[in-house]
């Protein structure tokens, strides 16, 4: 769910943040870090439950996941000075349609910028593949690739392997999660008449199958997200740009309680029976599919044994010593 976006505009001269269309990834402005506490349930061995040769030690899932005054990888994409912040498909934006007449924008238009969304998310998954080789020099941990006491710099440029490959799988992560926050997947609609300002809800309990990169079992019918135009001061009714259409403002579920328990968004959307907890819970759960499935794919590129050296690398805070 793209956890709410934030993006430091020019007010930042003053230490001002905008809050933009994500789940957050700080914990002000009404953002509680939901992007970094979606992924610590996901994947950190303290909050998992994974098995401790799969999940995320203390300071690896700081890398990934981010910790207090940090973005880390899967929120790297709320950073302005990566210039993701606007991009539709770094955030599953703009997919928005109704079946209605004279509607501004098509239901394939709205879909194309889905589909780049998930383009975006593989592509990514794709890259971390190719930059886990890295990892291993003569059939052993790199200990040079791995980061220690100096952590990792999330800024588009290439580093240390291990710091390459989070920040490839976090960039994914960040799409993935938006994508149950701004769409209507798991949600339902409020009281009253469908309207742009009251989308209608699929009501799912299962995570997207079209993000099921093993298999690709066609766009998902009625599947939409809300039109996002990024900007400052910030939006407060959802019209900026996008008059007469289904609006973030009135679909996402940014914004709400996950820790100590997952309770109810403050967003209108999420405030809505169960909408923001289901949107949370899914995300957590495709969030492990998706280690799931990069752990897949190394194992298939490299073989069992260098696979899950990578993997050792990835998840282990001291992999020179852990990772034989």
């Amino acid at each position: 769910m793209s956890i709410l976006r934030i993006t430091l505009c020019a007010a930042a001269l003053f230490g001002l943040i905008q809050s933009a269309g994500a789940f957050g990834t700080v914990t002000i402005l009404g953002q509680n870090a939901e992007h970094e506490r979606i992924t610590r349930h996901a994947l950190a061995c303290s909050q998992s439950g994974l098995s401790p040769s799969i999940c995320f030690q203390s300071f690896s899932i700081d890398q990934l996941a981010g910790k207090s005054g940090t973005y880390g990888a899967v929120g790297a994409p709320d950073d302005i000075t990566r210039g993701l912040t606007s991009k539709d498909y770094a955030h599953c934006d703009n997919g928005d349609y109704l079946n209605v007449a004279n509607y501004p924008q098509s239901q394939s238009a709205a879909q194309a910028n889905l589909v780049s969304c998930r383009n975006w998310m593989l592509t990514n998954l794709n890259q971390a593949v190719n930059d886990a080789a890295a990892l291993l020099k003569n059939g052993k941990v790199d200990d040079s690739q791995i980061p220690t006491a100096i952590a990792c710099s999330f800024n588009g440029r290439k580093g240390r392997a291990k710091c390459n490959v989070i920040e490839d799988f976090g960039l994914t992560l960040h799409a993935l999660q938006d994508i149950y926050s701004h769409s209507n997947w798991s949600d339902q609609a409020g009281p009253g008449a469908i309207s742009t300002s009251n989308a209608p809800g699929l009501r799912n309990n299962t995570i997207i199958t079209w993000l099921n990169f093993r298999s690709n079992t066609g766009f998902p019918p009625g599947l939409i997200s809300g039109c996002f135009i990024l900007g400052f001061p910030p939006d407060t009714d959802g019209q900026r740009g996008c008059p007469n259409r289904a609006t973030h403002y009135y679909l996402n579920k940014d914004k709400g309680q996950i820790d100590p328990s997952i309770g109810k968004g403050t967003t209108p959307r999420g405030q809505i029976d169960s909408n923001f907890g289901n949107a949370v819970n899914l995300a957590i759960r495709d969030t492990r599919d998706k280690w799931d499935y990069l752990r897949e794919q190394l194992v298939a590129r490299y073989g069992q044994k260098n696979g899950n050296l990578m993997i050792c690398a990835l998840t282990h805070d001291n992999a020179a010593k852990d990772c034989k």
